[in-house]
């Protein structure tokens, strides 16, 4: 999108939609919206109230531009020079987003469908995109709030309290934290140590080097030589003790 924008976009974009047959995504390239907002607008969900303004009376566009747009959709819409300089619109925004009092009583179902449908939003991300407070959110989120029975989830976009370019912002940015703990945690499990292939932990072992611990108590097998000196130190031990009891008897 183009950084340079027409005055009071929304009430162009509503002109825009009543008298021409340009499509959405043009007026929406056009006045730096979102489609959706001008989906919005032209269903009536979005700017009610809101008095359109024309572009080509205060100079802005002109009907040769108007006209090739709408004979060629992929043709982008072009601000007319102004003959007037006009000073850069700085646009600061300190603390909660501002709620019109028509539409403060929507907030707890705009929160709601945040909730749900991005739980991945920090509660200072829904106060600015709602305007709402953090202990509202809290209670919401436990359903403690005191209307929680007639709650109905309902996108904060339908209901004007903020644009779509807001909460795609917001919600790309909550990703791209999201990604950044991922990683982090990665990192942590690795540096704590990773755990063996499975190939090795399933690996068979030869028979031949499995050892019991009855295998090994056995003892070796006696050489012949072996087997005979242990026979005769038997007999020699059998044959004296006879002879030593005769002794006794004999005393």
């Amino acid at each position: 999108m183009s950084d340079r924008r027409p005055l009071m976009p929304k009430a162009t974009a509503v002109w825009l939609v009543e008298n021409t047959s340009l499509s959405f995504d043009q007026i929406a390239e056009f006045c730096g919206l979102h489609p959706l907002e001008v989906k919005g607008i032209a269903d009536g969900d979005v700017a009610q109230g809101i008095k359109g303004m024309d572009p080509v009376t205060n100079g802005q566009l002109t009907r040769e531009e108007i006209a090739r747009a709408e004979k060629d959709l992929n043709h982008k819409l072009h601000l007319a020079e102004s003959k007037v300089q006009l000073p850069p619109v700085v646009t600061v925004r300190k603390g909660p987003r501002y709620t019109p009092v028509s539409r403060r009583h929507d907030r707890p179902n705009a929160v709601l469908w945040l909730l749900r449908n991005h739980p991945e939003l920090k509660d200072s991300q829904l106060m600015r995109l709602v305007g709402t407070t953090k202990p509202t959110i809290a209670q919401i989120r436990d359903r403690t709030h005191w209307n929680s029975a007639q709650l109905q989830p309902q996108d904060p976009v339908t209901l004007g309290l903020c644009s779509q370019i807001d909460l795609d912002a917001e919600v790309k940015k909550a990703a791209r934290r999201v990604e950044r703990e991922r990683k982090e945690a990665s990192k942590d499990l690795e540096k704590g140590g990773t755990l063996l292939p499975a190939a090795e932990t399933t690996a068979t072992v030869p028979r031949a080097e499995i050892i019991t611990p009855k295998a090994a108590e056995e003892k070796p097998e006696e050489t012949p030589e072996q087997e005979q000196a242990r026979v005769l130190a038997k007999l020699k031990g059998m044959t004296s003790t006879p002879a030593e009891g005769g002794d006794e008897d004999a005393n």
